[in-house]
């Protein structure tokens, strides 16, 4: 006979309620009575109600099947059998700056330090699909990020780095595509066989609009590139994630927990769809979805997200989308520390603040993860720093043993009841968006972004007041504090190095055949039903610059203006 719920039969159920029940009365209120709690209500950071103590009551209506096993349906437990025991997180430390040559001097020290995997930022220019030339990049060239211009500049940052050794993942939008082109067109110059690669884009571009306010075109032409680089990807990169579908920028931007896992979903949904209209099956190209969340200070309410994801993500492939391969159904996600929660005063704090998080991400279950330089609210991190927070990882994997038995908060009271109280707020608020019409819809709409902007402000609100206590900025404030931090140099050299080398290419480069291969890029912009990433691998090759290609697109797709949210 299968037991579909954790039922507790009735005398089970009687006699627990009955021993909670004495136990208010007796102990608890007599305690109470001499010394009262120092709260009425207690709530989560996404405001969710907490009780007191959790029991097997809590958990009495939680189907079995929902908790599950590792690397079984839902996948409430881990997305694999062995999880840790079988491989570690990937551990990255995000990296860009200066030039493609500088930047790779500090991924080659950092691969020597251990890190697993690179994680690439990129600087405001090459986001944003301006050359380092353009008047829009005068001081920005290199500054936060590295700045890549032309195929030149990704041949210098992976020099003397075998692509197929290590996964590369890439922190770029609204221009992803095109670096994802140079990428592909790398590795083809190298003599790589595409199926050897593995790493991910970001290439998220709904969350631009949500959230990060970083795009160029509209929402609809954005959406139709997501979905040629997963299209292209099922077919020609067996191991390449081509999105990382980010909750991670909809959290720094406000959002609560729920909402950052449920307007992930509300994307992925749109995503999902829009390849599955294009005439791809859903188990050809699901397994190589790839999710990127924050791990945020509420330690136990991060862990129950991630596992309440994980188990909404099955549901919907399956039940929606009818996926028939458990690896479509499995949900495998990148996670970073929260930059949000940084603070400048008493800045030393932020690693204590950082090893919570990055715990709370592997005791989630989480696939890679990124930890924070304790200086990143003053500049991008300082090699001192990034190697501390590489070091944080390695502690939780090496020296705690939390590794050592998969997802060892399972069958917490707490924590399998609020992992079930946030799979059902997911589920609500997916519910909402269905009934506006959809994800787009909704965005279109500005219901996303008053949703965020409207937690953003409650959170300040509890932050100004007290309630939300920030140690060093509303609690223990040392108002003499002398700030002393070493921060990353900017070399104000660094623009004038780029361009002098993007102007070498241009001037060497067959502009006849560029100037060709434009023209033919508009012709597929403007067929829907053409996927643009081989033109744009054929543009790299020839050396086209980033901003050949998005100032050819404006022509034919115009730009986008969000419409206020008040």
């Amino acid at each position: 006979m299968t037991v579909e719920k954790n039922d507790l039969d009735a005398s089970t159920l009687e006699r627990l309620t009955r021993t909670l029940t004495e136990w208010e009365q007796k102990e608890l209120a007599s305690f109470l009575a001499h010394q009262p709690e120092t709260k009425e209500h207690y709530h989560t950071a996404s405001r969710l109600p907490l009780k007191r103590v959790y029991t097997a009551l809590d958990t009495n209506e939680t189907p079995l099947e929902d908790i599950g096993l590792p690397g079984r349906y839902p996948f409430t437990r881990g997305p694999y059998p062995t999880m840790y025991r079988g491989r570690l997180w990937t551990m990255r430390q995000i990296a860009g700056f200066g030039t493609g040559a500088d930047t790779n001097q500090r991924f080659k020290y950092l691969i020597s330090q251990g890190q697993t995997g690179l994680s690439v930022d990129f600087d405001m220019p090459t986001l944003m699909g301006y050359d380092s030339d353009h008047a829009m990049s005068v001081g920005e060239v290199g500054r936060e990020g590295v700045a890549i211009d032309v195929l030149d500049d990704m041949e210098a940052l992976f020099n003397g780095i075998d692509l197929t050794e290590i996964s590369v993942s890439m922190t770029i939008n609204p221009s992803a595509w095109i670096l994802f082109a140079m990428y592909i067109a790398l590795a083809q110059s190298r003599g790589y066989d595409l199926h050897q690669l593995s790493g991910t884009i970001q290439n998220d571009i709904l969350k631009e609009y949500i959230a990060q306010k970083e795009w160029v075109f509209p929402v609809r032409p954005s959406v139709r590139i997501v979905r040629d680089c997963i299209t292209y990807g099922a077919e020609n990169m067996r191991r390449y994630n081509p999105v990382n579908i980010s909750g991670y920028h909809i959290s720094e931007a406000g959002a609560t927990a729920v909402q950052e896992a449920a307007f992930t979903m509300a994307n992925a949904i749109a995503y999902i769809e829009e390849v599955v209209k294009a005439g791809v099956d859903v188990d050809a190209f699901a397994p190589r979805l790839s999710y990127y969340f924050v791990s945020q200070a509420d330690f136990f309410e991060e862990i129950a997200k991630f596992r309440a994801v994980r188990r909404v993500y099955a549901k919907i492939m399956k039940k929606r989308f009818g996926a028939t391969k458990p690896e479509s159904m499995r949900l495998r996600f990148h996670s970073q520390t929260a930059a949000a929660t940084l603070t400048k005063p008493q800045y030393t704090v932020n690693v204590v603040r950082t090893a919570f998080q990055a715990l709370a991400a592997v005791l989630g279950g989480a696939q890679s993860l990124h930890t924070n330089g304790l200086d990143e609210a003053f500049a991008i991190p300082t090699e001192e720093a990034m190697t501390l927070a590489l070091r944080t990882q390695q502690v939780i994997a090496d020296e705690s043993n939390v590794a050592s038995v998969i997802d060892p908060l399972g069958g917490s009271y707490y924590v399998e009841s609020l992992t079930a109280q946030m799979e059902q707020e997911i589920f609500k608020i997916l519910e909402q968006v269905e009934a506006m019409g959809g994800t787009l819809k909704a965005i279109e709409d500005g219901w996303f972004q008053k949703e965020i902007a409207d937690s953003a402000y409650e959170f300040a609100r509890r932050k100004a007041s007290g309630e939300r206590v920030v140690i060093g900025v509303n609690k223990y404030v040392e108002p003499d504090e002398k700030l002393e931090v070493d921060v990353h140099p900017y070399d104000p050299a660094t623009e004038r190095r780029q361009i002098e080398n993007l102007q070498r290419v241009r001037q060497k480069r067959d502009q006849q055949r560029v100037t060709a291969l434009l023209e033919q890029l508009k012709q597929v912009a403007r067929d829907e039903s053409a996927n643009i990433m081989p033109i744009t691998i054929e543009l790299m090759q020839a050396r086209a610059t980033m901003g050949d290609i998005i100032e050819t697109l404006k022509t034919v797709w115009g730009t986008y203006r969000e419409t206020p949210v008040i």
